[in-house]
């Protein structure tokens, strides 16, 4: 099974924008991108395993081999450009997508992180240890999409060992010494996301030698759900795309 999911094949499309979901997300929170976006981009979302059409996966439990598969996984894509971007867990597996490629010799142009704490800057909270309860607790004060399959019993078995995996995999994540970016970094945030401040995305910063931009909108932890053709606008500006005639 391929790692990645692409709703609109665009051939002549100048660049590629790959795109990491968050803790239990899957690849169809990014399905409506591909129509909203500049056609001079190509919308590819990575599909984790151990959910959706990959529930026959083995969840893979680390954030370094996760992102090691995923950069694997981009090397037969890289035949132009690539941008990448992450939400939440996916923002901190992007960085570290990022950091591989640059060290591969094929640097990404841009990572965008979106709604979540830098790398070196991680919160001490345990959802992953909570019972399955606190589990969908959690997810249903985050708010989001796939919350509202946990409301479901049937579903909710399917989907608590994922979500599980995901909470334990980013709560366990350490930033490791190595390569430091050199690409241009924008971080998002919601002006009222309730696990990170303005401040805190402005950490981001410390992550590269290239341009960094903060770019705050208003919304909580999924701000971009409400927001989406402004997070894509933001990620056209930023790519430098043509505008379309």
């Amino acid at each position: 099974m391929t790692w990645f999911r692409c709703a609109e094949s665009r051939p002549w499309a100048s660049l590629r924008l790959f795109c990491l979901p968050h803790a239990g997300g899957s690849a169809v929170f990014y399905r409506p991108w591909a129509k909203e976006i500049n056609p001079a981009v190509e919308v590819h979302a990575v599909q984790y395993p151990g959910r959706a059409d990959r529930m026959a996966d083995a969840l893979v439990p680390d954030a370094h081999q996760l992102a090691r598969l995923v950069a694997g996984a981009m090397a037969p894509l890289a035949d132009r450009p690539v941008a990448l971007f992450g939400h939440s867990m996916g923002a901190v597996l992007a960085y570290e997508v990022a950091r591989l490629l640059q060290e591969r010799g094929s640097a990404p142009v841009h990572l965008f992180a979106s709604g979540a704490r830098p790398p070196h800057d991680r919160g001490g909270d345990r959802v992953s240890d909570r019972d399955d309860d606190g589990v969908v607790e959690e997810m249903l004060k985050l708010g989001g999409t796939d919350a509202e399959a946990l409301r479901e019993p049937e579903l909710r078995e399917l989907v608590l060992p994922y979500v599980r995996n995901d909470f334990a995999l980013i709560e366990n994540y350490a930033h490791r010494d190595g390569v430091r970016l050199a690409v241009p970094v924008t971080a998002i945030v919601g002006d009222a996301d309730p696990h990170v401040t303005e401040e805190q995305a402005a950490g981001w910063s410390d992550v590269t030698d290239g341009r960094f931009a903060l770019t705050v909108l208003p919304g909580d932890h999924f701000y971009l759900l409400e927001r989406q053709r402004d997070v894509i606008a933001e990620i056209v500006r930023a790519l430098e795309v043509p505008a379309t005639p």
